[in-house]
C-alpha cells in the first residue's frame, strides 16, 4: 500500500473500472439491413468461426429479430450456401 500526498491510502495497482457499452440491435436502428438467407455477408457476422449462431446476449439483436436471423441462418445452411461446421484444417 503506498500513501498519497493527502493521506488516502492507495494500492500498488489502481483498479479498473469496466465500461459496458449498450448493446443494441442492429436491424432496428438501420432499416436499409435486411435479414435475408440469401445474403450470406450479413448472416456470416452472427455466426461463429466454429459454425454456431451467435446468442442474442452477445450480438445484442432484439428477441424478434434474432429469431429471424436464425431462421435465415437455418435456411442458408439448407440450401448450402452457408457452412453447417467449420471445415478442420490438421
Amino acid at each position: 500500500m503506498m500513501e498519497t500526498q493527502n493521506g488516502d491510502k492507495q494500492s500498488k495497482y489502481p483498479q479498473r473500472k469496466f465500461f459496458h457499452r449498450k448493446k443494441f440491435c442492429r436491424f432496428c436502428s438501420d432499416s436499409n439491413i435486411r435479414i435475408d438467407y440469401k445474403n450470406t455477408a450479413i448472416l456470416n457476422n452472427f455466426v461463429t468461426e466454429r459454425g454456431k449462431i451467435m446468442p442474442r446476449r452477445i450480438t445484442g439483436n432484439c428477441a424478434s429479430h434474432q429469431r429471424e436471423l436464425a431462421l435465415a441462418i437455418k435456411r442458408a445452411r439448407m440450401i448450402a450456401t452457408m457452412p453447417f461446421l467449420a471445415s478442420d484444417s490438421k
